[in-house]
């Protein structure tokens, strides 16, 4: 399947299961904002299809970089990265994953980071969506005090609410797999063509 093709597939995919919208009342958004739309990907990101086409898509984003490891804040970022790394391990460039954690344990190491990374690897930080970017720029801190030289940021979603350019401010290289405008437009093309029939 080619790249344009898993992304449409996994646009429908997000749309069946991790995408809601409603006109009245208004969802309210992690960020405190309120949205007629909704993505919660953990039902796309946790579906053995859904991963696949995730892992193999960030994959071919990522294959001619030379990070070693993928993660992000647990617990959006978790599946995306170990989808990822199982991805790079079949295609025979293995990527390792990583947790960064919402709050640092005060027993053990006491690390924010968990996985089989050290810092001066360059890794890659990955978010489920991305609204405000605050998710994704507590990654990017906490990797950066760990040691890691963080090489980019690929989410799956963007909002395009202005998380991107909050982002940049931290680390120029940000991609996502798909954009709102995107998904909406997947959505439209499945209404379209259901109206048809």
């Amino acid at each position: 399947m080619e790249i344009k093709e898993m992304k449409e597939r996994l646009g429908e995919i997000i749309l069946e299961r991790s995408f809601k919208y409603s006109e009245n009342p208004p969802f309210t958004l992690a960020s405190g904002r309120q949205s007629n739309f909704y993505f919660n990907c953990k039902p796309t990101t946790l579906d053995p299809e859904g991963m696949n086409l995730i892992g193999g898509i960030i994959f071919d984003m990522v294959k001619d970089s030379s990070i070693t490891a993928a993660g992000g804040l647990t617990l959006g970022a978790d599946p995306i990265a170990n989808a990822l790394s199982v991805i790079s391990y079949q295609k025979g460039k293995p990527i390792k994953s990583f947790i960064v954690r919402k709050d640092v344990k005060d027993h053990g190491t006491k690390s924010a980071i968990e996985g089989s990374v050290a810092a001066g690897e360059r890794v890659l930080i990955i978010d489920d969506v991305i609204t405000t970017g605050g998710s994704t720029i507590t990654a990017i801190e906490q990797a950066r005090k760990a040691g890691l030289i963080v090489d980019g940021v690929i989410t799956l979603i963007d909002r395009e609410e202005g998380g991107r350019e909050n982002i940049r401010q931290h680390i120029e290289n940000i991609r996502s797999v798909l954009t709102r405008t995107e998904v909406m437009a997947i959505r439209a093309r499945k209404m379209s063509g259901k109206a048809a029939q």
